[in-house]
């Protein structure tokens, strides 16, 4: 499997080919919605929305990005990503995503059972753990945890988080206080930062060559 989380997003960055809606037999109520420019150094690439929803007593988590870098009018790399993940109590019950960079497609998908998460790559099947999180950003308890489900690549990884300290951030212009987190691990190299009150901010990460890719609220 590959462990690179490049084109996050990583994400932050989350076996579909599109994110599905919730049919209308479910009951749905919308809790919060993210929506950000992603730029590359300071170029805007594209969009990362991340939209939560109670759905029959779970959170349902639908994460669609696209980027494109163009060089001279010419495009030098595309990616789509598109997740649907379902959550129990700040655990991973049920995951489905597509990724596809440059032409090439990785599916995910995933499922609770009751001796773990089950997990296929297409390459592989694994069962981890009882409780998995993903990179999942929007939830600040993210940031104790030691290890962390990438959706694009399926693999599980270890993680070390640390605080930065406290900082004002701009956000849609106007600064705001925050809380600035770092996250690594092999291949990631991650800045969150959070409100006061544990609102996901914004997010930057290191890319190959040393350029920044940044998430800005819009």
């Amino acid at each position: 499997m590959k462990k690179s989380l490049t084109g996050l997003a990583l994400i932050a960055l989350l076996g579909l080919s599109s994110v599905q809606a919730a049919t209308a037999t479910e009951s749905t109520h919308s809790v919060a919605r993210w929506d950000f420019d992603v730029f590359l150094d300071e170029k805007r690439i594209g969009k990362h929305l991340f939209s939560l929803s109670e759905v029959d007593g779970e959170t349902q988590v639908l994460s669609e990005a696209s980027f494109q870098y163009n060089i001279f009018f010419i495009p030098a790399y595309r990616y789509e990503h598109n997740a649907d993940e379902r959550w129990t109590d700040s655990c991973l019950v049920a995951l489905e995503a597509s990724t596809n960079t440059n032409g090439t497609r990785l599916l995910v998908s995933g499922e609770q059972t009751a001796d773990g998460f089950h997990l296929d790559t297409g390459d592989d099947a694994l069962k981890l753990s009882d409780c998995v999180m993903t990179f999942a950003y929007w939830n600040p308890k993210l940031l104790d945890q030691t290890q962390l489900l990438n959706p694009q690549t399926g693999d599980y990884v270890d993680v070390q988080v640390e605080k930065i300290g406290d900082e004002i951030l701009v956000v849609r212009g106007q600064p705001v206080e925050a809380k600035r987190f770092k996250l690594t691990a092999v291949g990631v190299d991650l800045t969150l930062w959070y409100s006061p009150d544990d609102e996901w901010l914004a997010l930057s990460s290191v890319a190959k060559g040393g350029r920044v890719i940044r998430y800005e609220l819009s």
